[in-house]
């Protein structure tokens, strides 16, 4: 029987639900980068926000250096990963295409991951303009009056693409494409060119005999193994960057930029969501795989996606992440997100497409089927051959919106809310590869499992 003296519970009764609350948060932040980067993620938001502007809490020439500083290592994160990923991404492909060894299954997979890249990327376009047709949040917005606009547009604007595609401009682009200087390509970083570059130095291989092959791959091994290693070491950076990127990110812009522009940002983000719904249901049907694991196996990747607001950056965690959580093997990894990271832009390719509808109904600018139809080409074509670095979008915006007759000084609308779209189309640029690199997996899986039947349990020679 219980007595009324009986002496209360310790403290150390109540505080011990907390210590194991707080040992098993300790436990999580030291295992889950993704916990960390999520954690820098809303601190540097935070303390943007305390920095900017509108708080008045320090001067904005203040706010600048004390952000400049908080971003040290974020550029240092993207500094690493940009001195590494061309070495990283020449070794990649050319190691993925020689593990094949199998010339028509190669072949096989090279045409199934262009047409599905092609594919997504109209459908991202169409999603895109669908749904700023709907919205149309340029009615919202009077018409800019464009006397000092002009000086607003990035000054590469236009020079990094022609004017517009036309017959004309075709082969040109076609013919500059192939790397007559493959070491001036990867000097600056021109992805496309050498990306073309390590496919044929990876069919190549493929066709040589293996005693002739294996010298090179196995110096191509050694170097993907030291880029993984430096890799590793920016990796333990990655949530400082996260912190420190946003926060002078958002001192700069601040959150009132936003609210002028909530019609846009919202049509640009559902078209985003939308499109992230796309690749749920490619996962389901062709995969079979769960949505919710899925989004949780790639949920890293994601969050520096978005952080860094380059596909580029995150290649490397993309990789890992394909072959690792996904269960891609890393024949087809190595290969296919490399390649989307580079011609895959489902999120580039809806901004455009939203932003141009957008601008259009802006300068009241009636827009056709011919318009329309531009429009998908024009954004297609341009997303294809979009480097994966901050920024591109408003550069290729540029062409898009001159291929319709759409002023490109309306970009300066769009600037101020530039930034926030560029890390959340990051997102779906990634995603996408690493759906794309699931479903080749599986159609290579039911392709051999195919086979094996049709030769009675043998593997196809």
């Amino acid at each position: 029987m219980s007595s009324v003296y009986e002496q209360p519970p310790s403290k150390k009764f109540y505080l011990r639900p907390l210590k194991h609350l707080a040992s098993h948060l300790g436990d999580l932040l030291r295992r889950e980068l993704w916990l960390k980067i999520l954690l820098g993620l809303f601190l540097g938001l935070g303390v943007g926000i305390a920095l900017s502007p509108h708080a008045n809490l320090v001067s904005p020439d203040t706010a600048a250096v004390i952000g400049k500083w908080l971003a040290l290592p974020g550029n240092i994160f993207l500094g690493l990963i940009q001195m590494i990923v061309v070495p990283l991404v020449v070794a990649s492909i050319i190691r993925g295409m020689a593990a094949i060894e199998d010339l028509e299954q190669l072949r096989r997979l090279g045409l199934r991951v262009i047409a599905y890249f092609i594919t997504t990327t109209i459908l991202a376009v169409m999603i895109g303009i669908g749904v700023t047709a709907i919205i149309q949040p340029g009615k919202l917005i009077e018409q800019p009056a464009g006397t000092a606009i002009e000086e607003t547009i990035p000054p590469t604007a236009g020079e990094a693409f022609p004017e517009a595609l036309n017959l004309e401009t075709i082969p040109d682009i076609a013919i500059n494409l192939l790397p007559q200087n493959p070491l001036a390509a990867m000097v600056e970083r021109e992805m496309l060119p050498v990306i073309i570059f390590a496919v044929l130095i990876g069919l190549a291989l493929v066709t040589l005999a293996p005693r002739q092959a294996k010298p090179l791959l196995d110096l191509l091994g050694s170097l993907h193994e030291v880029c993984m290693t430096v890799v590793r070491w920016a990796m333990r950076l990655a949530p400082l960057a996260v912190f420190g990127l946003l926060a002078q990110i958002t001192i700069k812009v601040g959150l009132e930029a936003l609210l002028g522009m909530a019609a846009y940002v919202g049509t640009v983000l559902l078209g985003l969501l939308l499109m992230l719904c796309v690749y749920l249901l490619i996962v389901c049907l062709v995969s079979r795989k769960n949505p919710l694991a899925f989004l949780k196996a790639v949920r890293e990747a994601q969050l520096l996606a978005f952080s860094t607001s380059s596909s580029a950056a995150v290649l490397p965690l993309s990789i890992q992440t394909a072959t690792e959580r996904l269960k891609v093997r890393p024949s087809f990894s190595e290969f296919v997100i490399p390649l989307g990271a580079t011609i895959n832009m489902d999120g580039t390719a809806i901004y455009q497409a939203a932003s141009t509808v957008f601008l259009a109904q802006v300068f009241g600018t009636d827009l056709g089927l011919t318009a329309l139809i531009i429009i998908v080409l024009t954004t297609t074509a341009a997303s294809i051959g979009a480097p994966a670095t901050p920024g591109m979008g408003i550069v290729i915006l540029t062409m898009v919106l001159k291929s319709v007759g759409i002023p490109p000084a309306g970009i300066a609308l769009i600037l101020g809310v530039e930034r926030i779209l560029d890390m959340s189309r990051t997102v779906i640029n990634v995603t996408g590869d690493m759906t794309a690199a699931l479903v080749m997996e599986h159609w290579a899986g039911s392709s051999e499992r195919s086979s094996k039947q049709l030769t009675g349990g043998a593997s196809p020679r």
